[in-house]
């Protein structure tokens, strides 16, 4: 197990800064598989609200959170990237990086308070990531058009099911237990 002494902060922030693309390096080996589609609409109908988390390294910035923002700003054509610039080690880095792609996966919404927000947009989603469909399925949960409830009474009876071995054609039932 790894000791980490808590007297320092593992983190130290250097500044918050325009930083021009061909200047940052994606985080090598980031797991995650991003929208970069969906980033695209939203920076251009609401901009860049957020910025990058980059580390500050010997050889130029690494981006810790934020790598597919980074390439779609750069797809948009944009020249700088707004970025939060931070030292620290290569396992606080990749802390980092694991954090910020799983944290987010991890919450939960309020669909009431999801459907008042959304609200306020009278039908305008475009940036959001949410779609007319997606928002009906918040305020009208239910099965598909054509599907039906699940009926426990049509369902399969209990008894035995009895399978044929293909090798020595002996018949069981495979919910019995083999010895």
């Amino acid at each position: 197990m790894l000791v980490v002494d808590t007297s320092e902060p593992p983190v130290t922030y250097v500044a918050t800064r325009d930083v021009p693309v061909g200047q940052l390096t994606p985080f090598p080996g980031n797991a995650r598989r991003g929208k970069t589609d969906k980033i695209r609409e939203s920076i251009r109908r609401n901009g860049q609200y957020r910025s990058l988390v980059v580390r500050q390294c010997d050889d130029g910035l690494v981006i810790l959170a934020g790598n597919h923002t980074y390439e779609a700003l750069r797809a948009e054509g944009h020249a700088t990237v707004r970025c939060e610039v931070i030292e620290c080690d290569d396992h606080t880095a990749r802390r980092i990086n694991l954090a910020d792609n799983r944290l987010s996966d991890l919450a939960t919404d309020d669909a009431d308070a999801l459907a008042g927000l959304l609200s306020y947009l009278d039908e305008d989603y475009e940036g959001t990531g949410w779609t007319d469909l997606d928002v009906h399925r918040l305020i009208e949960p239910g099965l598909p058009e054509g599907f039906q409830e699940y009926d426990e009474t049509a369902a399969e009876p209990a008894g035995p099911r009895l399978v044929v071995c293909p090798n020595c054609r002996t018949e069981f039932d495979p919910r019995e237990s083999v010895q």
